[in-house]
């Protein structure tokens, strides 16, 4: 079967470098780590009788092709995206290379795959979100809040996390997406403590954006310090540190705006 599919898809170096480029760049932006990608380039190479050789920075990828059957290098610099971490595209992209590998698509066939998954917009702003503020309501009740403010953070997260869908979908800025969600979530979250609603209202407003800290690009951080990529390392680091002050800056003016008080 895989045979079958080599023959009736071989395809020039600088077609497959084009495709592995454009792969590359969905899969660090929607976030894989440094050791995750290289595996999947190299199997996709590897299935069509190819190898690269991949150098990832915190801004671009620089990749080789080099085709062994015909002899034929081919090198392409691509910039790395803007986005959200998108488990659900990290995971696909990932079969994709697997369905490659195992010889079950062709490579036209894995190229209208790849840019219909990288194309279609996230469109469900219901269940994602639902399952998110179950989530930090739970972190609300572990950290001592009552029942009424676990509602309140519910409610908080659930309309906070339908913004960062929205804004991220009309391609804002992630960062100002982040500053805009944590700044609704905590004025919904302080009107727990202006109407007296529960005796946790302090809980409520900590716990309420909890949704939106950085914590696997602080992972991935780790990962790629771990297997060697020091630089990318550093660089998804300094990202991470950014998203968290942003997180903190629109925590500090829903509080300033709802006069609660900060120390």
């Amino acid at each position: 079967m895989t045979e079958k599919i080599y023959k009736e898809c071989t395809i020039p170096a600088t077609e497959m470098c084009a495709f592995l480029a454009d792969y590359c760049s969905s899969l660090f932006t929607s976030g894989s780590t440094c050791i995750r990608l290289e595996k999947n380039v190299a199997r996709i190479a590897e299935a069509y009788g190819m190898t690269v050789e991949i150098t990832i920075l915190p801004r671009h990828i620089h990749l080789t092709v080099h085709d062994k059957s015909f002899h034929e290098v081919v090198t392409a610099i691509t910039s790395i995206g803007e986005g959200p971490i998108s488990f659900d595209l990290n995971t696909r992209l990932s079969k994709l290379s697997w369905q490659i590998a195992d010889g079950k698509i062709c490579f036209n066939e894995a190229r209208d795959v790849f840019h219909r998954l990288v194309n279609t917009p996230y469109r469900n702003l219901f269940n994602l979100p639902l399952i998110v503020s179950c989530a930090n309501a739970s972190f609300c009740r572990l950290f001592g809040g009552d029942w009424i403010a676990m509602a309140v953070v519910f409610v908080a997260t659930f309309l906070g996390y339908v913004l960062k869908l929205v804004l991220s979908e009309k391609g804002v800025d992630y960062r100002i997406t982040v500053v805009c969600c944590a700044f609704l979530s905590t004025v919904l979250a302080a009107g727990d403590g202006m109407f007296g609603l529960s005796t946790t209202p302090d809980v409520a407003v900590a716990t309420s954006v909890l949704y939106l800290v950085p914590g696997i690009p602080f992972i991935n951080s780790f990962s790629d310090m771990l297997d060697r990529h020091y630089i990318c390392a550093f660089g998804r680091l300094m990202n991470a540190v950014v998203l968290t002050f942003c997180l903190s800056f629109g925590l500090g003016l829903g509080m300033i705006l709802m006069g609660i008080p900060m120390f």
